[in-house]
């Protein structure tokens, strides 16, 4: 997709959430329907269209089992501003109200971020031409204003202007990197420090940091280098002046406003228990509280300006072990009004895991040891064991999901991960008694807690 409003339909999305997710059919059907309802609302007139909310949506399940992975693919094919943030970080010592909203200035920090790349992409050629005369110039000075007119003058122009050319194909075959070149750059200003400013003054620092770099402009200074690296100077710099930041601002919090996602994990930490009364049960409730206005509807002061959350999606997560989802307030449940579960991970998926996703653990590895010129290799009945001995330790232990993979994974490949820059033999066949030999102790020892799994 080139813009964010050519959307794909529900099942063009599911199609590429399977690409690289495992299962969770339920849960991807769900999210496809509300990424795809966005859409719709921007075809339905106004003022119809501002009174359709989004679907927000939570995501019930253990660790590990995809939920964050649904919605950080999600926003990557939707082209959306996404941030994650973890609940429970709001009920850490020195929580104060309004630090629920410094996750909207991060979204439209990100928002800005990811407009501002897009704009000097579109820039990027007119940039690198600019920056080419500008380098030449440094090369071939023009020639001062001759006292010769007529043809003579001609002459000099012509001659000056076949060197530039000869200088521009040189400098295009990188044949002049290593060469010298004197030029002004622009120091960074001398700033005040205020990380003295404490907990929840982020915001203010960050305003307080730009408005210094306004008063206090960087300095000019000489300095000598490389070819090859002045021209990179010299880009960026003429990338910054063609890129209309006004326009990056105001697309980027249409954006923010339009398409955001938030990607709220650990929700059921800050579930009060039912009966509770005290203590850090109240806390809890208190942040449900700050999060409601958020979550339902209000405009938050960013240092880009004003930012409505009407129609940016929440998407949050939990596991509720300890709690459910009706101990959140009425009032904010109401506002994730689909619930989807998803289902624990065994032996089979796990199989699926490692081979079938277009970032499959199996191709990560081959991929990183053929950087040492190893051809690594898995048979498929190592896969299965590597399969079985994760499920096995979920079993026995904590149920971390597929990230038990990695770990088992790490354990299988760490001898030859070692040795891979001084191995002679470079065709490493994986198979299942290597799987054992590699993971001997973890698979028949009771006590897995001393394996650090």
């Amino acid at each position: 997709m080139s813009t964010i409003d050519e959307q794909p339909t529900p099942r063009e999305i599911v199609a590429e959430l399977d690409r690289y997710i495992i299962g969770q059919q339920e849960a991807k059907r769900s999210v496809a329907i509300a990424l795809r309802n966005r859409w719709r609302r921007r075809q339905v007139p106004p003022p119809l269209s501002e009174e359709i909310a989004p679907k927000n949506i939570i995501m019930i399940g253990p660790t590990g089992v995809g939920k964050t992975e649904i919605a950080r693919r999600l926003a990557h094919l939707a082209r959306s501003p996404f941030l994650k943030v973890e609940a429970s970080k709001f009920t850490e010592v020195g929580y104060v109200g309004r630090d629920v909203e410094s996750m909207i200035r991060d979204l439209v920090e990100l928002a800005v971020n990811m407009v501002r790349e897009e704009e000097q992409e579109r820039v990027a050629a007119r940039a690198a031409a600019l920056a080419e005369e500008r380098l030449l110039d440094l090369l071939v000075p023009p020639p001062a204003v001759s006292r010769y007119t007529g043809a003579a003058r001609d002459q000099g122009e012509g001659a000056a202007n076949s060197t530039r050319e000869k200088f521009r194909q040189m400098l295009r075959e990188g044949k002049l990197d290593d060469r010298m070149v004197e030029m002004e750059v622009e120091e960074g200003p001398t700033l005040p420090m205020f990380d003295v400013l404490g907990a929840g003054m982020d915001e203010m620092g960050a305003n307080l940091r730009d408005a210094f770099s306004r008063m206090f402009p960087g300095k000019k200074r000489r300095r000598r280098m490389k070819v090859k690296e002045a021209l990179e100077i010299l880009h960026a710099d003429e990338t910054d002046r063609l890129v209309d930041m006004e326009k990056v601002t105001r697309l980027a919090i249409q954006r923010t406003e339009e398409s955001g996602i938030i990607f709220i994990d650990e929700i059921d930490k800050i579930a009060a228990r039912e009966g509770a009364t005290h203590g850090a049960e109240v806390s809890r409730e208190g942040v449900q509280r700050d999060l409601l206005p958020i979550v339902e509807g209000s405009t938050v002061n960013t240092k880009y300006g004003m930012v409505r959350t009407d129609h940016i999606l929440f998407i949050a997560s939990g596991a509720f072990h300890l709690s459910k989802p009706s101990d959140l307030v009425p009032e904010l449940q109401g506002r994730f009004p689909i619930r989807v579960e998803l289902a624990p991970l065994g032996e089979e998926e796990f199989h699926r895991i490692l081979t079938e996703p277009k970032n499959a653990l199996i191709r990560q590895y081959v991929a990183l040891l053929a950087t040492e010129g190893i051809d690594l290799e898995f048979t498929d009945e190592a896969i299965r064991e590597i399969a079985r001995i994760a499920a096995e330790v979920n079993l026995k232990m904590e149920n971390i999901g597929a990230r038990r993979l990695h770990t088992v994974m790490e354990k299988v490949v760490e001898e030859l991960s070692f040795d891979a820059p001084d191995r002679e033999e470079k065709k490493v066949v994986i198979t299942e008694e290597y799987v054992r030999a590699q993971l001997e102790g973890i698979a028949g020892d009771e006590d897995l807690r001393r394996f650090i799994l």
